[in-house]
């Protein structure tokens, strides 16, 4: 039982050694990356960099801004998610940051702080339906094509 123990952990070892240096990676060049945004002057986000939203995310947004009876944004951020690497967490916000992006489609609009948005260039936000659960999710991102 020991032996079959200690021969998991060394083949599992490496894999977890390589996720810990990309995740520090990304996370170390997003900071780099941030840091000069703030030393110059930020130019508009090229056409290749947006994020788009899909037909069904767009008429999501607008049924649940019908319901809640006002105009509410949808925030896209990311957080570290450990041994899984990144997890993207959607919400209904009020109002937008200063370090926000704002994309809008079809009068959605779709918010992204600064940092989650080095993650997420050229993605395409869109709304599932599914048999147990209905969700927004990101597709053709930089992350889930690198992983």
């Amino acid at each position: 039982m020991m032996t079959s123990s200690r021969s998991l952990i060394r083949r599992l070892a490496p894999y977890f050694s390589a996720r810990l240096r990309q995740n520090s990676r990304l996370l170390s060049s997003s900071s780099a990356l941030r840091e000069s945004q703030l030393s110059s002057l930020e130019s508009p986000s090229s056409a290749t960099d947006a994020v788009h939203l899909t037909e069904n995310c767009v008429r999501r947004m607008k049924e649940l801004q019908a319901d809640e009876g006002t105009e509410k944004l949808l925030r896209l951020s990311i957080e570290a998610g450990g041994c899984s690497g990144f997890q993207y967490n959607f919400l209904l916000d009020d109002k937008t940051n200063d370090d926000d992006r704002v994309f809008e489609q079809d009068g959605v609009r779709l918010v992204i702080d600064n940092i989650s948005f080095d993650f997420v260039k050229g993605a395409t936000v869109d709304y599932v339906e599914e048999l147990i659960r209905s969700a927004f999710q990101p597709v053709k991102s930089v992350i889930t094509s690198a992983a």
